[in-house]
């Protein structure tokens, strides 16, 4: 079956809609639903032109410390010459809906729905929107960690659909996750994965752990346990997870439940401030 993205599409609901929503923001966890990504929350960038931005979440103090996640819609002909202003901030993009071209050392890729880049620190990327519908990906953006001895990764230019899913241990294959970057290369220090569960799936016990996470539905429905609370998702749907917050999710179908995954990896814990 050929996998679903879901893309805001924005607009603004009508003044009869009850403004009654399933919106969570807590110290351990937060809910932004789909329905909130309208046309008066978006945002615009310095330097990308015909582009519109969903900023769903930001490092500040009592909610995500270590990226930023960005949903991007880009116009027929937008896109930016300068993308990246911060040279030391390391980027991945996943892309939802139509195409882009992502220039990096004079080389171009185009990236279809399902296509991922991982952009090091320093390598001056663009990206373009060539083609005659409007495009929409996940910008995820992070302050690259240095390591004495490690090198910055490389560019990785892959898709979804290249990507075979790793299936969990012992799951019969119900939970898989598509990994698109190595997870024993400790060059990086982030990953971003997509996580998938067939129907009747679970996390079958209560995760916690020192990772950060920002989850976004790609697909389907599920009941996720966030601290001590069960709420509903759906495709459009993010989740942040503050590090130790407990976490499970049961899949309840009736097709896939899949999740853009995003956490901080391979690093020693600051200490102090």
């Amino acid at each position: 079956m050929k996998p679903h993205y879901h893309t805001p599409a924005g607009g603004l609901p009508p003044q009869t809609q009850l403004l009654s929503d399933r919106a969570v923001f807590t110290g351990a966890y937060a809910v932004i639903p789909r329905g909130t990504m309208r046309d008066i929350v978006t945002s615009r960038l310095p330097f990308w032109t015909d582009t519109r931005v969903w900023v769903i979440a930001r490092p500040m103090t009592g909610f995500a410390e270590t990226f930023s996640h960005y949903i991007v819609e880009v116009a027929p002909g937008g896109g930016s010459d300068r993308a990246e202003p911060d040279p030391g901030a390391e980027g991945a993009l996943f892309v939802t809906a139509g195409q882009v071209e992502v220039s990096l050392a004079g080389k171009t890729h185009t990236l279809g729905a399902g296509g991922f880049a991982y952009l090091p620190p320093g390598s001056g990327w663009s990206l373009r929107n060539r083609s005659g519908a409007v495009a929409g990906f996940h910008w995820i953006r992070k302050a690259y960690e240095a390591v004495e001895g490690f090198g910055a990764p490389d560019p990785i230019f892959t898709s979804d659909q290249a990507t075979p899913p790793e299936p969990m241990p012992d799951t019969g294959g119900v939970w898989a996750t598509t990994r698109f970057v190595d997870p024993d290369d400790l060059r990086h220090d982030m990953h971003i994965t997509i996580v998938t569960f067939q129907p009747g799936g679970v996390i079958p016990f209560l995760e916690t752990h020192v990772m950060e996470h920002g989850l976004y539905v790609l697909e389907g429905k599920a009941v996720y346990r966030l601290n001590r609370d069960w709420v509903e998702v759906e495709a459009g749907d993010y989740m942040w997870l503050r590090a130790f917050c407990p976490q499970a999710c049961y899949a309840g179908g009736p097709g896939p439940f899949r999740y853009l995954l995003y956490k901080d990896v391979n690093r020693h814990m600051r200490l102090g401030v």
